[in-house]
C-alpha cells in the first residue's frame, strides 16, 4: 500500500524527501547521500534535527514516534512547512518497517543523540552521545533494506543520480552530494540559477526555439509554479527533457500540473497565432502540436497535495490544473507579444505540426453513419472526426445522461444513455441480441454489428462504460462487459473498452474538496486530513447516483481527461479463464455453482 515492492528506490526517496522538506522550509543548506559498500544507505542533512523530547501524549521520544508511528509528522508542529512532500508522516516509518536495521543520529540543542531499530522495532533507546557545537544541527539516517520484501532488493546509484540532481535543480543554491562507495564515484550538484541553467546545460549544442530556454515563475501564499521550456528547432516526437515535480518530488506519470502546462501553452500560442495571423483559418492548434519537440522542467509547490498513490508518481490535485494553466498562459503570452522575433518561429513550427497532424487525421477519420442506418435519437454525438480521439460514454439512465451531455466536451465526447439494465446476452447468439432495442441502438452508435471482427466501421476510438458507484451500477457494468466479451471481443483486444470509476463520496474540508472512490478511500482521506491537523469540519456526502451530480462535478470526476479515472479492460487472463468467470456469474445453467461460489467468497465482497 505504501511503497513499490519491485525495488527499494522509493524507501530512499522517502528519507531524502524528509531532508528536502527541511531545505524547502529554509532550515537546511546541504544534503549528503552515501551508498555504502554493504548496500546500506545514509541520508544526512543540516536541518533542525528530529525532535528528541518525549511526546506529550505517547510518552516516547519524538525520534521513536516519527520512526514507528504512521502519520506522525503533523504531531510535531510541522505547520512550519509551507510546502512539503513528506508531511503525512507515513514514509520514514514505512522505511523503518521494511529495513533489517535502521539507525538515526540527531544533532540539536547542543547534543548528539542516537537510536537503533530492527525491522521497525527499537533495539536501543534514544541515548545522548555527547555535546556538539551549538550551531551544529541535523539528522542522519542509515538503513539496511530487508531483502525479503523486494523483488530486486538493491539500491543503485544510477537511479539515485537523477533524483538527487533534480533536488539541486529545483532549489537554487542547495548543495546535494552523492558518494557511491560501491562504484567508487562521487557527485556534487549546486545550481545557483536553477531551472534555466539545468535545461540549457542538458540541451547544449542543439538548435532551440527560443535561443535560450524561456523561464516563468509565479508565487503566492498557497502555491508556487516555476517552469523552463524550449522546443527543438524542427523537432518531432517528445523532447529530450520532460520532467515535472511537485514539492520537489518527481512525478514521472505527470498529473494535473502537467495538464495545466499544456493548457496554458496552448492558449498562449493560439492567441498569438490569431493576433499575428500566423495560422490558416482551417487550422486549429492542439496540445499535441504544442508538446511536439518540447523540452520542459515544471516545478509546482502546493500547500495541499493529493497524489494518486503513496508512490507520489502522479498529481491528482484538481486545483493545480487551473493554477498552472493561468500562470503559464499569462507569462508565456506576455513574452510572445513582447518578443515577436523569437515567438513567430515557435508559432510557425506549431502550425506546421498542426498541418501535418490534420493530414494524418484525414486518413483515420471517424466513420460517418451510412444514410440507411440512422443514429439513435438519444445519442448526443460529438463533432470531432479523429477516430483516435473520440469517445463514446455508455451512461446509466436518462438523468445521468442529461448531466453528462452538459458536462462533456462535445468536440470529442459522445453520450448514449441506456435505459435500466441491459439484456443478459451471455448465452444469446449475435442475431438474438439485436432484438433488444438498447443493444440495437448501441451497435448502431458504434457502427459495427455484434459478432463481427472487422472494426473498419467503428465510429469511436474509446468506449467508456459509465455506471453508478453502487451495487446496481456494478451489475450494469458487468452486463455490459459480458456483452463486449461475447459479442464485440475485438474492441477489447484492441484496448478500446474502458470502465469509468465515478466516486461514491464527496468530502468537503473547508474550501478543499476531495472525492473518494469507495469506503476504503474515504477512510484513508479522512485519516490523512486528521493526521495533518486540519481543524475544519469535514462534511461527507454519499452520491446516490450519477444523476445526482451536477454537470460540473460529473465533468471533474468522470469526464475531464486530466482528472477522471478510467480503467482499460484487457485480456489479463486467457480467454478460457475469462469465459469461465463470466459463465459462472451469468449463465442460467450455473445457478448452483454461483451459490457455492457466493457462500465461499462472499465475505470478501467490498461494501458499496
Amino acid at each position: 500500500m505504501y511503497t513499490d515492492t519491485q525495488s527499494p528506490d522509493h524507501l530512499a526517496q522517502e528519507v531524502i524527501d524528509n531532508s528536502v522538506d527541511e531545505a524547502l522550509a529554509g532550515f537546511a543548506r546541504t544534503l549528503t547521500v552515501t551508498l555504502h559498500a554493504d548496500a546500506s544507505l545514509t541520508v544526512a542533512d543540516d536541518g533542525r534535527g528530529m525532535p528528541v523530547d518525549p511526546h506529550p501524549e505517547l510518552g516516547r521520544s519524538g525520534v521513536e514516534v516519527i520512526l514507528t508511528v504512521l502519520h506522525a509528522g503533523s504531531k510535531f508542529g510541522e505547520s512550519v512547512y509551507r510546502f512539503s512532500g513528506g508531511l503525512h508522516g507515513v514514509g520514514v516509518s514505512v522505511v523503518n518497517a521494511l529495513s533489517r536495521r535502521l539507525e538515526v543520529w540527531v544533532r540539536r540543542d547542543g547534543s548528539e543523540f542516537h537510536m537503533a531499530f530492527a525491522e521497525g522495532t527499537p533495539i536501543t533507546p534514544l541515548v545522548r552521545l555527547g555535546p556538539v557545537p551549538r550551531g551544529e544541527t541535523g539528522t542522519r539516517i542509515r538503513f539496511w533494506v530487508n531483502e525479503r520484501y523486494f523483488e530486486n532488493p538493491h539500491l543503485a546509484a544510477d537511479r539515485l543520480v537523477p533524483l538527487l540532481r533534480a533536488k539541486a535543480v529545483l532549489l537554487p543554491g542547495f548543495v546535494v552530494s552523492l558518494c557511491d562507495e560501491m562504484g567508487g564515484r562521487s557527485h556534487r550538484w549546486c545550481y545557483e540559477a536553477g531551472l534555466a541553467t539545468y535545461l540549457e546545460e542538458t540541451l547544449a549544442g542543439r538548435g532551440l526555439l527560443p535561443d535560450h530556454p524561456f523561464v516563468g515563475h509565479f508565487r503566492s501564499d498557497r502555491a508556487e509554479a516555476a517552469f523552463a521550456l524550449a522546443w527543438e528547432n524542427g523537432g518531432a516526437g517528445h523532447g529530450s527533457v520532460t520532467e515535472s515535480f511537485v514539492n520537489l518530488i518527481p512525478t514521472p506519470q505527470g498529473g494535473t500540473h502537467l495538464t495545466g502546462l499544456k493548457t496554458g501553452l496552448l492558449a498562449a500560442l493560439r492567441e498569438f497565432c490569431d493576433y499575428r495571423g500566423l495560422a490558416p483559418r482551417d487550422i486549429k492548434l492542439t496540445a499535441e502540436d504544442v508538446f511536439q519537440g518540447l523540452n520542459y522542467v515544471l516545478s509546482v509547490k502546493l500547500r495541499e497535495v493529493e497524489f494518486s498513490g503513496q508512490l507520489k508518481e502522479k498529481l491528482n490535485s484538481r486545483e493545480a490544473a487551473s493554477f498552472v494553466s493561468g500562470v503559464v498562459k499569462d507569462g508565456f503570452s506576455l513574452w510572445l507579444h513582447q518578443s515577436p522575433a523569437q515567438g513567430e518561429p515557435i508559432a510557425r513550427q506549431m502550425v506546421a505540426h498542426a498541418v501535418a497532424r490534420q493530414r494524418r487525421e484525414s486518413q483515420v477519420a471517424r466513420k460517418k453513419p451510412i444514410a440507411s442506418l440512422a443514429l439513435p435519437g438519444k445519442l448526443a454525438d460529438c463533432t470531432g472526426e479523429n477516430l483516435e480521439e473520440t469517445e463514446l460514454f455508455l451512461v446509466e439512465g436518462d438523468s445521468a445522461g442529461g448531466s453528462a451531455r452538459q458536462a462533456r466536451d462535445r468536440t470529442f465526447q459522445a453520450i448514449l444513455p441506456l435505459r435500466g439494465k441491459i439484456l443478459n446476452t451471455w448465452e444469446s447468439n449475435s442475431g438474438e441480441v439485436l432484438d433488444s432495442a438498447e443493444i440495437r441502438d448501441l451497435a448502431t452508435a458504434l457502427g459495427i454489428q455484434p459478432g463481427v471482427s472487422d472494426l473498419a466501421g467503428l465510429r469511436y476510438g474509446r468506449i467508456c462504460i459509465l455506471a453508478d458507484a453502487d451495487s446496481d451500477g456494478a451489475h450494469i457494468a458487468t452486463l455490459l462487459c459480458a456483452l463486449f466479451v461475447r459479442h464485440f471481443p475485438e474492441i477489447i483486444r484492441q484496448g478500446r473498452l474502458y470502465v469509468a470509476m465515478p466516486p461514491l463520496y464527496r468530502i468537503d474540508a473547508g474550501a478543499a474538496v476531495y472525492y473518494a472512490l469507495d469506503e476504503g478511500e474515504k477512510t484513508g482521506i479522512l485519516d490523512r486530513l486528521q493526521a495533518e491537523g486540519r481543524r475544519e469540519k469535514f462534511q461527507v456526502t454519499r452520491f446516490k447516483g450519477l444523476g445526482e451530480m451536477n454537470p460540473e462535478q460529473l465533468r471533474e470526476t468522470t469526464l475531464a481527461p486530466e482528472t477522471r479515472r478510467l480503467v482499460r479492460l484487457r485480456w489479463e487472463t486467457t480467454a478460457r479463464e475469462t469465459e469461465e468467470i463470466l459463465d459462472r456469474l451469468l449463465s442460467r445453467r450455473r445457478a448452483a455453482d454461483r451459490r457455492v461460489w457466493l457462500e465461499n467468497e462472499g465475505r470478501f465482497a467490498v461494501p458499496l
